[in-house]
């Protein structure tokens, strides 16, 4: 079993494994510059029957928090101006309407969070002020709309059920450095520079099937551990994303600084991008199939300037 870092040493993770000014003081994009054209072209090349799995699942606005985030929100309003009546043509045999939309892009959905979402002594990643990521006209830096060009590059799906026998995790189970190694060596796939490293932990299936343990405030919910950040850092992770919230819960570290050490020094330090409440169990069943954890990974994010986060259909092409 991997050593389990004192709060200390998880706390220097901040400065140890440090990408700021990696690839520029004004670097903006973080862990996203990892997949170069090449990187592309590789992926591309994993592409053989043209299948597709969704990552996500349906955003309900009858059921806008299927997984008791308790922020997510899903609302669709009708609008009644009708196309021939705004234009002034009267009566006439087409129509058409429209409707706004207001959703959440953090809580239940499967949703692309940037850097910006979580802060360390009131800086973002590469030293970027809080104040550039919380006013209240939105974050001036760091948004989601960096992510123009959409994320395309290799996914590879890292099963920790399969690997433990189980069909999801224990809720507070810590996933170790140990558990990610097997998992890669008994699905003969290694992790590198660029990749979209998705983790399966049954979290989505065991919370739609029997709900949340614990307290709805703060459930227990099994995930990577602290110890985890040095394998992100030196593999070069591009992108982070399971069927939680990446981080296990409770932590197991008694500050309340360390409640999610991985989304705080994933994104302060590493510039890491994340992948929350994905949808994994088709893919993870595909994948056990046809004996291949490594795929074409897309996923392209809102256009959104000044948010941190964009819901999203992320998908595996086989």
């Amino acid at each position: 079993m991997s050593q389990r870092p004192t709060a200390d040493e998880v706390i220097g993770y901040h400065d140890s494994l440090s990408n700021w000014d990696r690839w520029g003081h004004d670097d903006l994009r973080g862990t996203l510059n990892l997949i170069t054209p090449d990187v592309r072209m590789r992926a591309f090349g994993l592409v053989e029957t043209g299948d597709v799995v969704s990552l996500s699942r349906d955003i309900d606005p009858e059921n806008p928090d299927p997984l008791g985030s308790g922020i997510a929100r899903a609302l669709r309003f009708m609008n009644v101006d009708e196309v021939a009546h705004h234009v002034g043509k009267g009566v006439t045999r087409f129509d058409a309407v429209t409707e706004t939309v207001l959703i959440s892009a953090h809580g239940s959905n499967t949703h692309l969070e940037t850097s910006a979402h979580y802060s360390w002594d009131r800086k973002n990643y590469n030293g970027y002020d809080v104040s550039d990521t919380t006013t209240c006209m939105g974050g001036t830096r760091l948004s989601i709309h960096l992510a123009s060009s959409g994320v395309f590059t290799r996914g590879v799906l890292l099963d920790i059920c399969a690997l433990k026998g189980v069909d999801w995790l224990e809720p507070g189970y810590p996933i170790m450095p140990d558990d990610v190694e097997a998992a890669e060596q008994r699905q003969g796939v290694r992790v590198s520079p660029g990749d979209v490293l998705l983790v399966h932990t049954g979290h989505v299936r065991r919370t739609l099937s029997q709900g949340l343990v614990g307290d709805p405030r703060n459930p227990r919910i099994a995930g990577l551990h602290a110890a985890c950040l040095p394998f992100l850092r030196d593999r070069d992770v591009a992108v982070l994303g399971s069927d939680a919230i990446q981080d296990v819960q409770p932590s197991g570290y008694d500050s309340f600084d360390l409640f999610r050490p991985v989304h705080t020094f994933g994104m302060t330090a590493l510039g890491l991008w994340f992948i929350d409440n994905a949808e994994l169990t088709e893919l993870a069943a595909k994948c056990a199939r046809i004996g291949r954890w490594e795929f074409l990974f897309a996923c392209l994010p809102w256009r959104f300037i000044g948010v941190t986060a964009s819901a999203t259909n992320p998908v595996a092409i086989f």
